[in-house]
Parts: C-alpha cells; structure tokens; sequence
C-alpha cells in the first residue's frame, strides 16, 4: 500500500539534497568546530557558513543565530532565560491561547514561580485582537511570546503590528515561527522581533535541529550549563553535519520557492473543500480559508465524526492525518486550540481532523484522500443505520 502522508506540520521527510549534504558532512568533517587543528578549522568553516545562510534568510547578524536541538528547545530557552534575567523589571508575561505546548508549558512553569501570565482569547479564526493585546500590556511586562503561525489551523498572528508596539517597551518579543518559517517572509528587523524560534524538520530538514535568533540587546546566560559554544550562548558540541543539513534545507526555500508552495497548499485547500461539497460530506473549516494564513495546514470538522474514528479508517487506507499537533496527538485531552476557538463544549472538539501538505504533495494525494474520505464517511453512515 502507497502511504499518502497528509501530516507534514507534524514533520516532513528529509529533502534528498540535504541528505546528501549530511553525508557528506558526517563522513568528511567531524572535527571538533571548537579545536584548532585542521579538521576543526574545517568544521568550524561549515559551521559559519551555515549560520550566515541562516541569519540571511530572516535579516539577521550572523552573531545574532544560536544552534539549538530544535523548536523546543528554542522557546524554552527564550522564555525561561527571558523571565529569570528580567524579573527585578516585572513579572508580567503576554501570550495566546493557543501558543504551542513548547510554550505554554514553559510559561506554565513560570506561573508556578510567581509570574503572571495573560492568555490572549481568540475567535473563532484563531486570531488574536490588537485590542485586546493592548490592554494587556502594562508596566510590569517583560515579555511577549506569540506564535506568528498557529500549527493546528494555520491563523496567522499580527507579528509585525505587535513589533511596532513593543518597539518602545522594555518588554522582549519573542515569536514561535516554527511553522510559519520557510513560508512566509520574515524580517526580525523589521518587525522589532527581539527572539525567533524555528525548527529545521519542518521545511524537510534533519530533526533535533534549530536555532534561536536573539537580537542584541538580548542577553541572559546559557539555558543547557557547559562549554562555551556558540559564543557562550549554548553549551554542547555544534551538531555541525545537522547544522549544515539545516542551511541546505534554507537554501532550497527561495522566495520564489516560498511563493509558489504557499500558492499551491492554498489550491489543495480549494480542492479538498469542493471536493467534500461535491460529495455530500457535511463539514465546516476550523479557521478561514484566507490565503494570508499558512496554507500548508487545514482543518476540518466532519460533522458527526469522531476524530479518532476519521484518523483510525483513513490510516487503514493509507493516509496519515492528524487530530492535531503531533506532540498533543497521543493524549486523550482535547485540543486546546480549538478548545480556545470554539469552547469546551462545541462538537467540534472531537469531529476534526488536521491536513497538511507539503513540497511532495500532489493533486493525486488530494484527490486520493477526498475519495477515501467521502467512502469512509458513506460506509459509516451505513453502519450506523444498520445498527440502528
């Protein structure tokens, strides 16, 4: 059976040119990046070669890219380090309700410390009002960390708009772009972005693998305690052949590049949703159909259908979908999105499925999952009436 994978927010298969890059690296240049003989001069070359493609890619000094495990990591260092280093200025902390658990969890913990911490609501399109950030925002703040994409259903965070507003505060911006990144453009200067977390696996790069940009009025010590890597901003030995792998994977996403993915995920979209009208399927979209938001993710009620029921039958046919983010997926708790979208209570909650596309996607698999899909949902009408 040909597997159609429909789940590419969750992680994307490696681009072949990164995997041969990585190769390579891992073959050829495994010197230690902080030695001084030959191959760790050599190691260290790739290693800032990598940072610059990286930094260029958002605007940035090369000196301003902190190599980190990935997205994780990255929010849980910025927010953290951010609070700890700041709170003789405040204790008070901006975020949404539908931050990605990497965040949340972190400001959870934060919570727990004596912070305080306002959760912007959402519509029912997932996004926030500048109204509402504005009221939050007081003296005593010290950061904002809002998502500038949501992973679930695609809204898209008015990033720049926060910017000009923080640009006179003391409070630091930082923004989760681990979805948006590889799709939109970003400009951390900008937008007065003060830290900028990404994800190499989401734009087919090599997992364990990110970076944090820190602009430079941001400074607090090393989150992971050692060496003095990464200019003393991150200890551990640079992952130099996933480092390189990474800036690969950028160098890949051109703007043209970026334009056109963004193009195509928007006509998979109208595809899936004519599709599924033109079949009778009783549904509705969990979020907006604007071609501003990121386009590779799509959400969608099947009215009447348990998630799980949708996700378990489709995987039988060969297609993977998500009920939601993928580090949420496995736990029987409803999805917090579309629980802040929507409310505790709305059928929604557990009748949606997440699609999402990415670069190997053709109309094949769209067309491929909208059939399956139409005859999952006929045959389990079927079952129903049969039992009834």
């Amino acid at each position: 059976m040909t597997e159609i994978y429909l789940d590419n927010a969750a992680t994307t298969p490696i681009a072949d040119e990164v995997l041969a890059d990585m190769t390579d690296k891992f073959k050829n240049v495994f010197g230690n990046a902080s030695t001084l003989y030959g191959l760790g001069r050599q190691s260290h070359t790739v290693l800032e070669a990598s940072r610059h493609v990286i930094a260029d890619s958002i605007n940035a000094n090369d000196n301003q890219i902190v190599f980190t495990s990935g997205g994780s990591e990255s929010d849980n260092t910025a927010i953290i380090q951010t609070a700890e280093a700041r709170k003789k200025l405040g204790n008070h902390i901006i975020s949404t309700a539908i931050e990605h658990e990497a965040v949340l969890k972190p400001l959870q913990y934060l919570e727990s410390k004596g912070f305080r911490v306002t959760y912007l609501p959402v519509n029912e399109n997932g996004e926030i009002s500048l109204d509402d950030f504005k009221a939050a925002l007081d003296d005593e703040t010290i950061l904002v960390t809002i998502m500038s994409g949501n992973n679930e259903v695609g809204s898209r965070m008015p990033i720049h708009e926060i910017g000009e507003i923080l640009k006179d505060h003391q409070a630091w911006f930082h923004t989760d772009a681990v979805q948006a990144y590889g799709l939109l453009d970003i400009d951390v200067k900008a937008d007065h972005i003060d830290m900028l977390s990404t994800s190499a696996h989401k734009i087919n790069g090599p997992k364990m693998m990110g970076f944090l940009y820190r602009s430079d009025n941001v400074s607090f010590p090393s989150f992971i305690k050692g060496g003095d890597q990464e200019m003393k901003r991150r200890a551990g030995t640079e992952n130099v052949p996933g480092i390189s792998g990474f800036a690969t994977a950028v160098k890949l996403l051109t703007d043209d590049e970026k334009q056109a993915r963004q193009a195509k995920y928007y006509h998979f979209k109208e595809m899936i949703a004519a599709g599924l009208a033109d079949n009778g399927i009783d549904f509705a979209i969990n979020g907006s159909l604007d071609p501003n938001n990121l386009n590779h993710v799509f959400n969608l009620w099947i009215k009447g259908f348990s998630t799980y029921v949708l996700q378990t039958n489709l995987d039988l046919a060969g297609i993977a979908v998500s009920g939601g983010s993928a580090c949420t997926a496995g736990s029987i708790a409803p999805s917090h999105v579309l629980v802040a979208m929507f409310g505790p209570d709305s059928p929604r909650i557990g009748e949606s499925i997440r699609v999402s596309f990415g670069k190997d996607t053709t109309e094949d698999y769209i067309k491929a999952f909208i059939n399956e899909l139409s005859k999952i949902i006929e045959r389990l009408k079927k079952t129903v009436k049969t039992e009834g």
